[in-house]
């Protein structure tokens, strides 16, 4: 892993490195150093998911102007 730590590309980018760096830590066969690394670009990576999501919902609200309506799947009784 380098020193500086590479913007992902997109959230599905982020989720899926997320996702090995889990996977290779789950394996136990990590060294310590590795590890840490591991688990810091890993938090890197969760704070990078979580603002944007959060930039997504803000993004939702404002296209429905701040009103959430309830989904109703094609198919069901109140649809």
């Amino acid at each position: 892993m380098s020193s500086i730590p590479e913007t992902p590309a997109s959230f599905e980018a982020a989720l899926a490195e997320l996702e090995e760096i889990v996977a290779s830590m789950e394996s136990g066969q990590l060294p310590l150093q590795e590890s840490l690394a591991a688990y810091k670009r890993g938090a890197e990576l969760l704070a990078y998911c979580q603002a944007a999501l959060k930039d997504a919902e803000q993004q939702v609200l404002i296209l429905e102007k701040g009103v959430l309506k309830t989904f109703k799947p094609e198919g069901s009784p109140d649809a």
